[in-house]
Order: C-alpha cells, then sequence, then structure tokens
C-alpha cells in the first residue's frame, strides 16, 4: 500500500463561480448545543473568561489536515516511483471525477466521528475559495462542525493560486480492494501551505476555548514545522489538552528535516495522549512489544498520561503511569478500513472526556473503529451512534487467547494489567484484572446513550 497523503487539482477547472461572499464559520457554535461563551468575545478575540479560568465550551479541535477525498476504483494502484507517481495523479487531476466520488477526508474523519458521539467539535484549517471548499465546507456544517480559517491578514498569498487551493487527496482501490492514497503534498518539498506564518487570533481562541487539540502527522504535509509546534505550545499554555497520532508520517518525519526531527520529538513528550500502531511504536521506540513501546514512550513524556496501541484486528492497548488496559476487537465483516483510525481517535476522546475507565474507553473505540470499517470509505460513512451501539451489544469478541496470553505473560511483573474478557475470572492474580465484557458493554452504552437522550445526537 502507498502512504501517500493529499492534492494536483485542475486549477482553471475548481475556481468558485461566486466571487461574493463566503460563509464565515467560528469555533461558538455547535449544532444542538447551546454554548456559553458570547460570539462577539470570540470575533473580537478577547479572553472569555469565568472567574479567570477559559471558559472551555467545545470538547474537540483537530489541527489542518482537511482535504476532500476522491475515491476512485482503478485497475492498478499508481507506480512506485517519483515522476511515474507524479504523472499518474497529473492524468487523473485533468478530469475531474463526478461529485458522487466526493468525500470528506483527513480530519474531518475525526470530527465527524466524535460529533455523532455527542462531542462539540471544531475544525481548525484551510479551505480554499473554490467548489472542493465549498463542498467541504457544505458536508461539516451539514454534520454540526464548525470550521476556524488558519490564514492570518499579514499571510500573503494569491487566492487564485494552486497553493490557495482545498487540498485533495486521491484514494485509489484497486481490484484487490488495496488502497493507494496520492495528493500535490507528495510531491513538494515544500508543505501545501507553506505561506502561513503564524496563529490567527480566531485559531488561538478556538484552541483556548477546546479542552482537546488533535494533531497528526498528516498536518506536517500542509502547515509548517513551526506553525504546528506554535499549536502545541499555545495549548499547553491555555490547558488544553493535546492527542497526537504520528501515523505513517512518524517514520519520515523521524528521520526528515532538523526542524520536522525536533517537531516530532516535542509532540512525542509534550503531548497528553499519544496514539500509535504497534508497527509505529515499534518505529519510534525500536521496541517489538508494545506494551513495553509504549511505556518507553510513556516514560519520556513529560505531560504524557495515555499512551496508546492500535493494534488492528487483535484489538487495542492503553497504558498509563499506574495500569495497562488491554480490549480485544469486536469481530466484524470488514469492507474497508479507511477512517478507522480517525474514528477510533474520537472514542478515545470522548472517554477521556467523560473520565471512562480506561477498559470502557478501549471497548468503545473498538466498536466505533469497526463499526466503520463496516462500511465504505471515511467522512460521511464512518459509523454513526446506532452502529456502535447495535455492535456493542451484539458482543462479539475477537477474543485471541493465544496471542493475548504471551503477550501479557511477558508483562505481569509489571503495574496491573486490565483485560477485557467475555467472561470474568475468579481468583485472578494481583496484576491481572479480567472484566466481563458484558458489564463493560452495560455501563459503556449508559454512556453513550445519554448523549441521545439529551437531544445532542439525533436517533
Amino acid at each position: 500500500m502507498l502512504t501517500l497523503s493529499s492534492p494536483i487539482s485542475p486549477h482553471n477547472a475548481l475556481q468558485n463561480p461566486r466571487p461574493a461572499i463566503r460563509r464565515r464559520f467560528t469555533a461558538l457554535n455547535c449544532k444542538g448545543i447551546q454554548l456559553s461563551v458570547p460570539s462577539h468575545c470570540y470575533t473580537a478575540g478577547g479572553d472569555c473568561t469565568s472567574g479567570g479560568v477559559a471558559l472551555k465550551s467545545v470538547d474537540v479541535a483537530t489541527l489542518g489536515n482537511l482535504c476532500v477525498d476522491l475515491v476512485l476504483n482503478v485497475p492498478e494502484l499508481p507506480p512506485a516511483s517519483f515522476l511515474d507517481r507524479k504523472a499518474y495523479m497529473e492524468r487523473l487531476a485533468a478530469s475531474p471525477p463526478d461529485k458522487k466520488y466526493w468525500e470528506a477526508g483527513g480530519n474531518c474523519n475525526m470530527a465527524i466521528a466524535a460529533k455523532r458521539l455527542g462531542l462539540c467539535c471544531v475544525t481548525i484549517g484551510h479551505v480554499g475559495n473554490e467548489i472542493y471548499g465549498d463542498f467541504l465546507l457544505d458536508v461539516l456544517h451539514d454534520e454540526g462542525i464548525d470550521t476556524v480559517g488558519m490564514n492570518e491578514d499579514t499571510d500573503v498569498v494569491d487566492s487564485a493560486s494552486a497553493s490557495y487551493e482545498t487540498l485533495l487527496c486521491w484514494v485509489l482501490v484497486d481490484p484487490l480492494q488495496r488502497h493507494g492514497f496520492c495528493s500535490r503534498a507528495d510531491f513538494s518539498k515544500e508543505p501545501a501551505f507553506s505561506w502561513m506564518s503564524k496563529l490567527s487570533r480566531e485559531v488561538k481562541m478556538a484552541i483556548r476555548k477546546s479542552k482537546i487539540l488533535f494533531c497528526n502527522g498528516y498536518g506536517f504535509d500542509e502547515l509548517s514545522p513551526s506553525l504546528i509546534i506554535s499549536a502545541l505550545d499555545y495549548a499547553v499554555e491555555v490547558g488544553t489538552s493535546v492527542f497526537f497520532d504520528p501515523g505513517p508520517r512518524g517514520k519520515s518525519l523521524s528521520v526528515g528535516t532538523p526542524e520536522q526531527q525536533r517537531a516530532l520529538g516535542q509532540f512525542l513528550t509534550m503531548s497528553d495522549v499519544l496514539l500509535l500502531t504497534s508497527d509505529e511504536a515499534e518505529s519510534l521506540t525500536g521496541i517489538g512489544n508494545p506494551i513495553l513501546a509504549g511505556q518507553e514512550l510513556l516514560r519520556k513524556g513529560m505531560r504524557t498520561k495515555w499512551v496508546i496501541v492500535k493494534m488492528g484486528s487483535k484489538g487495542s492497548i492503553l497504558i498509563s503511569l499506574s495500569s495497562i488496559s488491554c480490549a480485544p476487537a469486536f469481530k466484524v465483516n470488514v469492507i474497508d478500513t479507511v477512517g478507522c483510525g480517525d474514528s477510533f481517535v474520537a472514542a478515545i476522546a470522548f472517554g477521556f472526556i467523560h473520565n471512562l475507565p480506561t477498559v470502557n474507553t478501549l471497548a468503545i473505540a473498538n466498536a466505533v473503529g469497526a463499526a466503520t470499517a463496516m462500511g465504505c470509505g471515511a467522512g460521511r460513512n464512518v459509523a454513526n451512534l446506532e452502529q456502535v451501539i447495535e455492535l456493542m451489544r451484539a458482543s462479539n469478541l475477537n477474543e485471541d487467547a493465544t496471542f493475548w496470553n504471551e503477550l501479557l505473560d511477558d508483562n505481569l511483573d509489571a503495574q496491573q494489567i486490565t483485560f477485557l474478557s467475555k467472561t470474568a475470572i475468579n481468583g485472578s492474580n494481583n496484576q491481572l484484572h479480567r472484566v466481563a465484557l458484558q458489564k463493560v458493554v452495560s455501563e459503556s452504552l449508559c454512556k453513550l446513550k445519554s448523549a441521545r437522550i439529551k437531544g445532542i445526537v439525533p436517533s
């Protein structure tokens, strides 16, 4: 599989024929939720506080990585060589596909999944003033998600320039259902929006009002490391928790420019929650055991509270300073894995914000990721609350006893391990505490349903 990312677009064909007024989005209006911050406070750039403490009226803000996915079936994935791959994508861009093949992508996936769980979300990023940008804003607006633009008045760029256009990600699917991803960011040494020089007043306000700021490695395709680090530093300054998922970009960042390496290092040490696949955890630590790799990342972190290791069909692990939680995955018929990781992160944010037991948080996250895998594509196709509830009720756990026994036997001398199991086993030793799936599902469904009962999430 290629691990490319987001656009070459047919510039002349994409200009918005409606040059008049474009709607302005702010971080202060989540659909279905009445927020406590007066709008004039945001637009004026003021500091809304209560007793000297900034109000956290938004649950999750995502940073960058806003793109439109163009999902196409192709006879074969793009060639490996740089020049051949670039020519391949230019041929694709010469004939824009029908709108039925468009979908919101990138961090839109995480925001949509989080909103469907009942969280109030805002996306921070750049969207161009053309048909793809309008499409993206319409999708987010319909999902009840606001968008804050990143460009500052001092950022001088020709709005008709290709560097100002909405990022497009070509999602290519071959006859064997393998995926390839490519975009214009793959063919430039500079980030796609390298003209952005600093955080705008609106962006700072959105970060300040959010409980969580989510960043991933693909953000470096668009924004300079210094700009991304300024967002991290500001989040730490104003008490906003930082979630970071390096993704496939983590490996290239670790051997990238000195600025990229420093930025990656700061995120790995200053984030509150780190999310990685087992391969990514091993790549960054050199440790093959996912629990030991997570503990190493936790040990090096200055603010790290959770390290979460995703292991696909096996399940997931959450490592904290005091405990380890393990949750096998749910059994589902996998149709498409695009967007599963983004959906998983949204559920982790749900558990973090609601202070759920860590094993419950993992169970919900596994269910959300699995429910997304049962659909086709991401964006508006990510899991909704009803699908998650139905999957958890079925309680069909993929408990691979051999895999888990081998993994846990190597770590039983560590702190307490909580393991999600089909049945709780009496007489477990002091280190290994098995929690019955039905108990966790019952508790988790009550929490998930409460969002719908409050009228936040439609049934």
